[in-house]
């Protein structure tokens, strides 16, 4: 059974689409089409622009789902029997199977990342990478500190981003170091991520959903929240409303899929984050790039 997967934030790399633009007429068609959307010129700060411009959230957002969406139609690979994105690619792949219409996935991406740098802007926090402890250490950990840290990003095995306020967030980093972690890496980030910190920007994000015309995907979606698979357009757009507020369960997620039968991944989008990751889960699958 085959899986396609998108990543999220932190694949982006600048000229990061540039060989699609300029070489299949479709991928141009779709590029113009986002700079449409969007007002601006994506695709100058994606081809052209620095990586200080590339990282902001309101670019870094709508570059990584259009590059991913367009990898994927081009590719016009047959048609998955799963699907699932980290993050923000949960949105790619409920666009590249059909749940969503091109213009409406990137309306609600660049909504998104707007509410969530709002929510940013109203209270600070920040996230770090703890690698080399178990799941439920870490856990612990973060319910004993006091202040808000909470388990972000369940990567894989061994690797969880926690997520919260700065002061807790440090704290937790270090107790964490004394349990044993091999690296408690404080991340270039400006927010806390997929944390109740966000929860300024669910409002918005909600109104957006509630109002976006979701179609039946071609396959299920396995969503972040729960790790579960859904082709039922409420539940799908009430969990990507959770998904802000809330860990993304990436580890749980390849495990389920790979329980109902998952044995080939595809990751389509730019980078190779999620090819590393599925590795580390289990390393018995074929994964492979887009």
């Amino acid at each position: 059974m085959s899986v396609a997967v998108f990543p999220g934030q932190g694949s982006q790399f600048v000229g990061m689409g540039k060989d699609f633009y300029e070489k299949n007429p479709d991928a141009k068609m779709f590029f113009e089409k986002a700079n449409n959307v969007l007002g601006f010129s994506i695709t100058e700060i994606m081809f052209n622009g620095s990586t200080e411009e590339l990282k902001k959230t309101k670019v870094t957002q709508p570059a990584i789902f259009i590059h991913s969406v367009i990898n994927y139609l081009i590719s016009n690979p047959p048609i998955p029997t799963m699907a699932a994105g980290h993050s923000l690619g949960e949105f790619s792949a409920l666009t590249s199977i059909g749940a969503l219409a091109f213009e409406d996935g990137l309306k609600l991406v660049s909504k998104r990342a707007e509410a969530m740098q709002f929510a940013c802007d109203s209270s600070k926090g920040t996230m770090a990478a703890i690698l080399g402890l178990d799941d439920k250490e870490v856990e612990t950990v973060c319910e004993k500190v006091d202040g808000l840290v909470v388990p972000a990003n369940y990567n894989c095995p061994g690797q969880l981003v926690i997520s919260g306020e700065i002061k807790s967030v440090q704290k937790a980093c270090e107790l964490l170091i004394n349990k044993g972690a091999r690296r408690a890496l404080i991340l270039p980030v400006n927010g806390a991520f997929h944390s109740p910190l966000m929860e300024p920007a669910k409002k918005e994000l909600e109104k957006a959903i509630m109002e976006t015309n979701f179609n039946t995907p071609k396959c299920p979606i396995y969503q972040n929240v729960n790790a579960s698979p859904s082709i039922n357009s409420d539940e799908i757009k009430s969990n990507l409303i959770l998904q802000l507020t809330n860990p993304v369960r990436w580890t749980q997620t390849i495990n389920k899929m790979i329980l109902d039968g998952a044995k080939s991944f595809t990751e389509y989008g730019p980078g190779k984050v999620l090819q590393g990751l599925i590795r580390k889960i289990d390393n018995h699958c074929d994964i492979k790039k887009g």
